[in-house]
């Protein structure tokens, strides 16, 4: 069992059942051989070269996904893989070539042909949402200290998508997939692979354990990578920055207390403290007495823990520690301990779990990301022991953050996109002006058949209690089981709703007071600035990021505006008010005015916005720019529009497209891609122009000669950089939205100036 050097904390995990909480409902398990010993028994998997690919399957339940592989040969032919799933997979998928588009609507229609296979049965799209390089890890750890069995079929895959994304240079990692090797990345993928069975002197191996040690080895990892390798038991907990559970008694009027962090960071920062004040640390079997002579540059025994607490590799260092925090890190490790009483430990111990217990009933175990979903489950076990009925429905919603593609199995931002996706592409469509085609009503229909399926009807038992967002008539980014509405999810939903419905031929599945309900919630998500935030409205002071712990992220510890999320707002009330204008009318119309003078503020000098879910100033700048379409502010008569349209204006490289970088996100300056235009980026700017009615169609012709000229003869676009940001450091993928985009840009531009040959 793991073993804890808190002399205040309980030895080792209990036994108790988990009868704090209330079975709701079963779900398949990932595996059913797990070991429910107290004792440790890791089992290395048995590595393969590959899998079958052909053998894999997604299990779809109301937009849970679930990846399964099918080991018998009838049981695989019995549940023949879907289109969908080869393409997934990058396998063979063999399409008649269509007729070549010479219109935008002809791309739209060979696009609409292609994603038409793609959509699941439900009627949601479902696309792996990777990038980030260390969720893989802590998942892995997780697992092994827990001693739930990992397949052989599941390490072979994670083990070729961790090869696969090693650096071509360097051999190591980095905090996302296109970025520069970190010690977080590094040391962590590094310790994922040898848990997983890779033996040390795999040529892989040694050159990305070369170039750990080049930049210092794995006491130079950030707090985050600390904290997983004292859980492994392979650093000692004396290095891991404090993280008391006693900040979860501070009284709500405290400026610093936990409920005002952004959602992310308290979800995080909860587990990890309840783990944290048990010092939990699995057994020192001999895969972690290996790892300990592998991970370091300096002999294990001579490591100075405590000095090595502040030490951090520059790049990964994006956001370092302020003096205020390692100020208050040294008064937490050295005279705080003299007043930690074992009832205020206790006591703080107890409030936590109660806090995770509440995550776990309100997310049905799904948990908010892939973060604290492995954390949870880790402080399950330590609290309720191995047999818990919250540790078996953990280890079942682990599968839910795990995802197939052609490299192999990674790890997924959170369970899905499947709302955020589907509200798009109704969009898309609607713009192209082709929902009352008969060729595509099956496929909208299903897709507003999930949206209806998938609105969040309640807000959770305990709002107050767990300090939780309104939510009723939300609609969160992924599913309804996850349960996090999000200002722009809703929006975006919300608008594809009222968009379909109103279609004629098309079904009114959501009737006036489920309308209202999401109207009732979106408008509480306005700041005091006149700006919208993404999971709640701001609750804490800028002043907070001085206690930002993670140092890999910006911008991590409260709710900001984002250019992002007003927009979608401000056209979703928009849109609202055409259908039902008395509605709250005096209410939407502030929030409106508000919202744009606020969206008018954030406008850089140059005339862009900066964008914190996409990259970047081309993405926030299209929504800005629909913002100010939705109010009447056009290039021809609003000095901001003009302003935005003469920036995109000035990024149009000479092929007709724009290239923006993941750099541009960290360096808050435009910054070119070096593999050159890319076209989700194209396709934004010629929104933004659409949109503010840009009166020279030349260039937006030029991109969409570019767009149309890169679609493939199935009708399908190729997977370009990577188009997707949170926290300003680290990119994620919208796989998506290569289709989206592009789709909308020439559907826009048909409806407005005729569908005109421009190839």
């Amino acid at each position: 069992m793991g073993r804890s050097d808190n002399p205040i904390a309980d030895d080792g995990a209990s036994s108790s059942s988990g009868s704090s909480y209330v079975k709701l409902g079963e779900k398949r398990l990932f595996d059913s051989d797990n070991n429910n010993s107290a004792t440790a028994t890791y089992k290395k998997p048995k590595l393969s070269e590959t899998t079958d690919r052909t053998k894999w399957r997604l299990l779809s339940e109301r937009g849970r996904h679930v990846w399964q592989y099918l080991e018998d040969d009838e049981d695989a032919e019995e549940w023949p893989q879907s289109y969908a799933e080869k393409w997934y997979l990058g396998l063979p998928r063999p399409l008649p070539d269509l007729p070549k588009a010479k219109t935008p609507l002809d791309s739209v229609k060979n696009g609409l042909d292609f994603v038409e296979r793609l959509q699941l049965p439900e009627g949601h799209w479902g696309c792996e949402y990777g990038g980030p390089m260390f969720l893989l890890p802590g998942l892995v750890v997780t697992w092994v200290v827990t001693n739930t069995a990992i397949p052989d079929h599941v390490a072979t895959e994670i083990k070729n998508y961790l090869f696969a994304r090693a650096h071509p240079e360097d051999g190591g990692w980095g905090l996302h997939i296109e970025g520069e090797s970190t010690v977080f990345g590094t040391a962590m993928n590094y310790t994922a692979l040898r848990l997983l069975g890779v033996d040390a002197e795999h040529p892989i191996m040694v050159k990305a354990r070369g170039t750990l040690h080049k930049m210092g080895g794995a006491t130079n990892g950030p707090h985050w990578a600390k904290f997983w390798l004292s859980v492994l038991g392979v650093c000692q907990w004396d290095i891991v920055s404090p993280v008391p559970p006693e900040f979860w008694l501070l009284p709500d009027w405290v400026p610093f207390a936990p409920w005002r962090w952004w959602i992310h960071m308290r979800m995080v920062f909860l587990p990890m403290g309840y783990i944290w004040s048990k010092r939990w640390s699995f057994e020192p079997i001999p895969i972690v007495l290996e790892l300990r002579k592998e991970l370091f540059v300096q002999d294990y025994a001579s490591i100075n823990w405590d000095k090595c607490r502040n030490t951090i590799y520059a790049k990964d260092n994006y956001h370092e520690k302020t003096w205020l925090l390692k100020t208050a890190n040294w008064f937490l490790v050295n005279i705080y301990p003299y007043f930690r009483t074992k009832s205020l430990v206790q006591k703080a111990e107890e409030y936590a779990f109660k806090q995770i217990q509440m995550e776990d009933k309100n997310t049905l175990f799904a948990n908010l990301g892939p973060v604290n979903g492995p954390m949870n489950l880790l402080a399950c076990y330590i609290a309720e022991g191995p047999r818990a009925y919250s540790v078996q429905r953990h280890r079942e919603r682990m599968a839910d953050f795990t995802w197939m593609n052609a490299e192999g199995m990674l790890m997924n931002g959170t369970n899905g996109v499947q709302c955020w996706d589907t509200a798009f592409m109704i969009q898309s469509v609607m713009d192209a002006g082709l929902a009352e085609d008969e060729r595509w009503r099956p496929m909208l229909t299903k897709a507003l058949e999930f949206l209806d399926d998938q609105q969040i009807r309640e807000n959770v038992d305990d709002q107050d209690a767990c300090y939780r967002q309104t939510r009723k008539g939300g609609w969160p980014f992924s599913t309804q089981d996850q349960g996090y509405p999000v200002s722009d999810c809703i929006s975006e939903a919300l608008k594809a709703v009222l968009l379909l419905q109103r279609t004629p031929g098309y079904p009114q599945l959501l009737d006036d007071q489920r309308i209202f309900d999401a109207i009732d919630t979106l408008l509480t998500y306005q700041n005091a600035t006149g700006g919208c935030a993404s999971y709640e409205p701001t609750r804490g002071s800028k002043k907070l990021e001085m206690l930002n712990a993670a140092e890999v992220f910006g911008n991590i510890m409260i709710e900001y505006d984002y250019p992002e999320c007003t927009t979608a707002a401000v056209t979703a009330v928009s849109l609202f008010t055409k259908y039902y204008p008395d509605y709250r009318a005096a209410d939407i119309k502030k929030f409106k005015t508000r919202a744009v003078e606020w969206l008018k503020t954030a406008q850089y000098p140059d005339g862009s916005w900066y964008g914190s879910w996409g990259i970047c100033f081309t993405y926030a700048t299209m929504f800005a720019m629909e913002s100010l379409s939705s109010i009447g502010e056009k290039y021809e008569n609003s000095a901001h529009a003009r302003k935005g349209c003469e920036f995109l204006i000035s990024k149009q490289r000479e092929d007709g497209g724009w290239s923006e970088s993941y750099r541009s996100c960290e360096r808050h300056v435009y910054t070119e891609h070096p593999t050159g235009s890319q076209v989700v980026m194209t396709a934004w700017a010629i929104i933004a122009l659409i949109e503010a009615d840009y009166p020279d169609r030349d260039p937006i012709e030029k991109g969409l000669k570019l767009i149309m000229s890169r679609q493939q003869p199935n009708g399908e676009w190729l997977q370009e950089a990577i188009e997707g940001v949170f926290n300003k450091s680290c990119m994620i993928s919208y796989p998506n939205y290569k289709f989206i985009f592009p789709l909308k840009a020439l559907g826009m531009y048909a409806k407005k100036y005729g569908d005109n040959v421009l190839l």
